[in-house]
């Protein structure tokens, strides 16, 4: 027969051996848990700097192309500009005709009567105006870099053909108001009767 003392001892040897059997697999346990928790710390860590840096080269990307924009801008807006000052440009017009007079305004905003010029022949005339660039007014600003152009600038031109001949010893042109207004008389020959000998 087992006695109770015997079998009290055997469960406290057993509750033990359990208990030390448990303290071990709880120890195993956190050294993985922090082993764990290290490795998880680094991944985070690691994907943490990736994520940073594809930002920063992102952002990077972004400024280098819009950097690359402006460039292309500039030297399109450049060579527009060179493109404006190498070709001769037309100016705006209206033409009116009565019987006697052509009438011609043109439009030429921004200039003195100075940099007109109108040529007439025998049956056209020519209303030269020369345009500054607005970029020549800050000539002493070494840092002013034209952006965007749209005024003319350079030489410009309209030419206008009469079907008649014109009465060129008597146009006259007025300045006003940033347009030029030519009456041009129109030339009337007049008739000659021929004998028939």
């Amino acid at each position: 027969m087992v006695d109770s003392e015997t079998i009290e001892t055997k469960i406290s040897e057993e509750n033990e051996e359990t208990e030390e059997k448990f303290d071990e697999t709880k120890d195993k346990f956190e050294d993985k848990k922090d082993e764990f928790g290290e490795k998880f710390e680094e991944t985070k860590e690691k994907g943490k700097n990736i994520a940073d840096n594809v930002i920063s080269d992102l952002y990077k990307s972004i400024d280098e192309f819009k950097d690359s924009l402006k460039n292309m801008q500039k030297t399109a807006d450049q060579k527009y500009n060179d493109y404006k000052k190498a070709t001769v440009q037309s100016l705006d017009a209206d033409l009116i005709e009565t019987e006697d007079v052509y009438y011609l305004k043109v439009a030429v905003p921004g200039i003195s009567k100075e940099d007109i010029s109108i040529e007439a022949g025998d049956n056209d005339i020519t209303v030269e105006a020369t345009f500054k660039a607005y970029i020549e007014e800050f000539e002493e600003d070494e840092t002013a870099e034209v952006i965007a152009s749209s005024l003319k600038a350079g030489t410009c031109v309209k030419t206008v053909r009469f079907e008649n001949s014109i009465d060129i010893e008597n146009i006259t042109a007025k300045f006003n108001n940033g347009t030029v207004t030519v009456s041009i008389p129109k030339l009337v020959i007049p008739k000659h009767k021929v004998n028939v000998e």
